[in-house]
């Protein structure tokens, strides 16, 4: 409920200070008094988008504050929470303006966005006239209207559940259809990798052993020879088969010149003998040298082969050669994913059409309990059309198959036939203006359940009726008024009657200045007030008895 309204400097307002009430509020004044600037100002504070020329002149800052009773369990409640505000009762917004168009927005002294003033205002105050396309003339709520008649909210919640699991379902499958497209593009490549990888079979670290491998026979091929060429020349055709020579010439000439030589060969002879046991060493270290460095010619070429096929394959599918082990994991996994794609493809399908046939349900279930609630909302519409001087006016809901989705599979559209035979449309395309604010102040008392805490506010809903049918409309107000605070701006007598409490709106010319104020009535101000509603600027005494006779009707 709207407990007070407080401005300063905006519009024609310098100073304004209002404190409402709960059940019918009425405001009344004479036309371009400034009603309309009182719903300027709320609609400001309350973050709607509106006039941008709302500082008053003169002035360097406009300021609205709105402060709100909220009773547990409102669902500002559940915005404030989200935004991290904490209200234990009381709710007060407040907002400025600068000539230049800066504007600022306070939630009980936390900075706010006009975003977050909006999402507020959703349960804190309807405004409904003639032009009201953001409320009942919005084809698109339609179906939320008849959800909150119908009490429908636990059934939504399953239809939303099923249709996130449907959801879900899809895109899993969708997913999976995209990765099996993939696959299947390079099934031929993925075969003939595996293969290749398969067949080759590189082991983590087979590289560098490979290399040093390598490096190590080819070193030794190299030593081989050498040592190969050092057993030739230690062999009898080379240095052993020179001492023998020499030994034996020497032991030949010591033979035959002994007395001439004096012994001068026995050195020589001895130390050709320990050279040639010597040489026997040598040879022998170095044939077993020989043998030790035997292998088989072939092993050079195999690990070379191994090697340069392993380095060659990883560079074909840009990787180390250390990789290549994890490389063909990973294309085993997707070659297996392949062939096991029918099952997996099976079991999304299957589950996509049960999370579907379970949607279809609760679809079907919320289309059968709006089709029930549409019936009781036609029946209370005319129930409700006939004191409003429009009974014969057809009210319809129509429910239509829609895409399934979030909020069922229905589309929801609010019709009227002004006439017995006529065709039917959308309200604010076949009614006429007093007919349009009759229909709906109907389907507001019809559709107002449960709202406490809201304000619901009536710009000059009656306009275009009179006598009777304003009466009627007065009185559905003030019965509206017993469940939520309403608020009407009216120049209809009957209605300005039945307000449980009464403000005018008054506009003031002092020099060169104009200002709007509004002030609450005393009784016998309401009876001037009403009666000046009846007659004019002229106030007789017989327009004060009507008056009277109004208010205490």
């Amino acid at each position: 409920m709207l407990r007070a309204l407080m401005i300063r400097d905006m519009l024609l307002i310098d100073r304004l200070d209002l404190v409402f009430q709960p059940g019918l509020n009425v405001l009344t004044g004479e036309t371009g008094a400034g009603k309309s600037i009182l719903l300027d100002c709320l609609g400001f504070v309350l973050g709607w988008r509106g006039r941008a020329d709302l500082v008053r002149q003169g002035a360097d800052l406009g300021e609205v504050v709105a402060e709100f009773d909220l009773p547990p369990g409102h669902p500002a409640h559940a915005v404030l929470e989200d935004a991290g505000i904490t209200v234990e009762d009381g709710l007060i917004l407040r907002r400025t303006v600068t000539p230049e168009g800066r504007r600022q927005a306070w939630v009980n002294d936390r900075r706010a966005g006009a975003e977050l003033l909006r999402n507020l205002s959703d349960g804190l105050v309807e405004l409904h006239g003639q032009h009201d396309d953001r409320g009942l003339l919005d084809p698109r709520g339609h179906r939320q209207l008849l959800d909150q008649f119908a009490g429908s909210a636990d059934l939504l919640v399953q239809v939303r559940a099923a249709w996130q699991s449907l959801s879900q379902a899809r895109k899993a499958r969708t997913e999976a259809d995209a990765r099996l497209a993939a696959l299947r593009a390079e099934e031929e490549f993925l075969r003939h990798a595996v293969a290749e990888l398969d067949k080759l079979n590189p082991e983590p670290g087979e590289d560098a052993v490979l290399d040093t491998r390598r490096r190590t026979l080819q070193a030794a091929a190299k030593v081989r020879e050498d040592v190969a060429r050092a057993v030739q020349a230690l062999s009898i055709q080379g240095a052993e088969g020179a001492m023998r020579d020499a030994q034996r010439w020497l032991e030949g000439a010591s033979d035959r010149a002994a007395e001439a030589l004096e012994g001068r060969l026995d050195a020589p002879l001895e130390a050709l003998a320990r050279a040639t046991i010597e040489l026997a060493d040598a040879q022998a270290g170095v044939e077993r040298a020989l043998d030790a460095l035997d292998m088989d010619p072939a092993e050079l070429e195999r690990a070379e082969e191994r090697l340069f096929a392993i380095r060659a394959l990883a560079r074909k599918h840009s990787v180390l050669p250390d990789d290549l082990g994890g490389l063909a994991q990973d294309l085993r996994a997707r070659l297996g994913a392949l062939d096991g794609s029918a099952r997996d493809m099976a079991a999304l399908e299957q589950a996509e059409t049960q999370a579907s046939d379970t949607h279809r349900a609760a679809c079907a279930a919320l289309t059968a309990l709006r089709t029930e609630a549409a019936g009781r909302l036609d029946a209370a519409m005319a129930g409700e059309l006939a004191p409003l001087k429009m009974e014969r006016a057809v009210f319809r809901t129509v429910i239509t198959p829609d895409a399934p989705g979030g909020d069922g599979a229905d589309t929801v559209a609010f019709t009227v036939a002004t006439n017995p035979g006529a065709p039917s449309g959308a309200l604010n395309r076949i009614a006429s203006g007093g007919e349009l604010s009759r229909f709906l102040l109907a389907l507001k008392v019809c559709l107002t359940q449960g709202a406490a805490g809201l304000t619901l506010i009536f710009d000059e809903i009656d306009r275009g009726v009179g006598g009777a049918t304003a009466d009627a409309v007065g009185r559905r107000l003030r019965r509206l008024a017993d469940e939520a605070q309403v608020l009407v701006v009216t120049h209809s007598p009957q209605v300005a009657a039945l307000g449980a409490h009464h403000w005018r709106v008054e506009k003031r010319v002092q020099g060169e200045t104009t200002r709007s104020t509004v002030v609450p009535l005393s009784p016998p101000e309401r009876v001037d007030e009403v009666a000046r509603m009846i007659s004019g600027d002229h106030v007789s005494d017989a327009a004060r008895e009507a008056a009277r006779s109004l208010l205490n009707a």
